[in-house]
């Protein structure tokens, strides 16, 4: 059945005659926006313990202790845990039998006067399903789009009824609950590019799961998750950090997509005289390449995906930017610092085509302008012919002739650098056959393959991998 979308005040009602829930609301930054609500629609004292805000950074420092920044997750996190646990303090006692209590918490920085700062925000709840039950809690991160303050209220309003309206109606269906964020919103209106949901109620959730829909449901246009699957918030994780990215299908990680990256994160870091800690590498892949044939997505070949990216240790992006040009301004829209982005020698050609960027009224040109005025630096991994057993690098590439001046012009301010160090023996090796070798029980494929990779896809019988 499809769900009927309620109003927010039919929301925040639905939620105060609902006598089992008992909770308190603290908000930092933009009003008390979303409590507003559930005071605006009547029946606020069967649900409301308290309602706090606290505007100056002192007085908030003195409630819930110091955090690195204002509006961050650490801080979110305090929030939630000192209300949760003052409301089973004073509460329990006396109404822990019959109520499920909750804290709903944010901290937001909305547009300013000169609309200079970061408009973003941290909203999070803690609640039992029911009575005496163990916490389960869902954080979100949001940036909101409009161009004015109060549209930006209204809208972190909103998305706050639905977030506390979704935990106590949809926490049995997490795809539900997603989706829910942005009922009576827009993606024009406000983007979610983070949610990690935990606790009692989720046990059985896969973040990475819910990192994909964010993207797949149009909340987001990019979400990350870590090595340990771990949802990360792009802002706090790309701040003032080169970053380098290889794109691919990793269906599975071969040595080809370890060697290659490996290879460009030394020369990227040569590049820039950083120390490792200041860089970080990611293994991106774009929803066209976790489409099917019938555009839909195979979740457990996604999950394939993940559990060999997690083997190799690095950071996972989803993306709905099959431009590179897009998926630069997303990075730079977190960084200032160098971005990299490491490619095959055939992926390199295929940049060239100009019918790839048909849309851009000026063609190929814009693209590469977009792309290389963010302090960018394409490094290429070499292709070898089988058949001729040539091997192509950046300097005997088949570039299209009328890209030819447009490409040594690139060539010549170094944005396109070949790969120096590299393992030739890995270069006959390419995924869909190890996928092929794999399906069809064929010996020989771990070879081809890191040996944490294969261990993994035995050890979970990944990619319809039999004993």
């Amino acid at each position: 059945m499809e769900n009927k979308i309620l109003s927010p005040g039919a929301k925040a009602l639905e939620v105060n005659l609902d006598n089992i829930r008992y909770g308190s609301f603290a908000e930092i930054g933009a009003g008390q926006e979303v409590v507003r609500w559930f005071f605006r629609v009547g029946g606020a004292a069967g649900t409301i313990a308290k309602s706090i805000s606290a505007y100056d950074m002192k007085v908030s420092d003195d409630i819930y202790g110091r955090a690195p920044r204002y509006v961050c997750r650490e801080r979110l996190e305090d929030m939630l845990k000192l209300e949760y646990d003052l409301n089973i303090e004073r509460l329990n006692e006396q109404r822990g039998e019959t109520t499920a209590f909750f804290a709903f918490a944010d901290t937001v920085s909305a547009r300013n006067y000169h609309g200079t700062n970061e408009c973003h925000g941290w909203l999070g709840i803690r609640f039992q399903t029911e009575p005496h039950a163990a916490p389960s809690e869902i954080i979100i991160h949001v940036r909101m789009l409009d161009n004015e303050n109060s549209l930006q209220q209204e809208a972190l309003g909103i998305i706050g009824v639905n977030l506390v309206y979704g935990a106590f109606h949809y926490s049995h269906n997490p795809d539900l609950l997603v989706k829910s964020l942005l009922d009576n919103l827009t993606t024009d209106r406000i983007e979610v590019d983070m949610v990690d949901l935990h606790g009692d109620a989720f046990l059985h959730v896969d973040n990475r799961v819910i990192s994909l829909r964010l993207v797949q449901l149009g909340l987001s246009d990019a979400a990350m998750f870590s090595a340990d699957g771990k949802v990360l918030q792009p802002s706090e994780h790309l701040r003032k950090k080169n970053v380098l990215v290889e794109r691919g299908r990793f269906r599975p990680v071969t040595h080809v997509n370890i060697d290659m990256l490996n290879a460009a994160r030394k020369q990227f870091d040569a590049d820039n005289q950083a120390s490792p800690a200041d860089t970080i590498s990611i293994m991106e892949i774009t929803m066209h390449n976790l489409r099917s044939g019938n555009d839909s997505i195979d979740l457990e070949d996604f999950i394939s995906r993940a559990d060999v990216l997690e083997a190799t240790g690095h950071t996972v992006m989803i993306s709905d930017y099959p431009e590179y040009y897009r998926l630069v301004s997303y990075l730079s829209r977190y960084t200032d610092r160098r971005i990299g982005l490491t490619m095959g020698a055939s992926s390199l050609v295929d940049l060239f085509n100009d019918e790839y960027y048909s849309s851009l009224q000026g063609g190929i040109l814009e693209a590469f302008g977009r792309l290389l005025k963010h302090n960018v630096k394409l490094y290429i991994y070499p292709y070898k012919d089988t058949q001729s057993d040539t091997l192509y690098k950046v300097d005997n590439l088949n570039i299209d002739p009328k890209q030819s001046y447009l490409y040594e012009y690139l060539k010549q301010g170094e944005h396109v650098q070949q790969l120096e160090e590299f393992n030739e023996a890995y270069l006959p090796i390419f995924s869909p056959d190890v996928l092929k070798m794999i399906t069809d029980n064929q010996d020989g494929w771990e070879s081809l393959v890191p040996d944490v990779v294969a261990e993994k896809i035995k050890k979970q019988h990944l990619f319809g991998y039999k004993n």
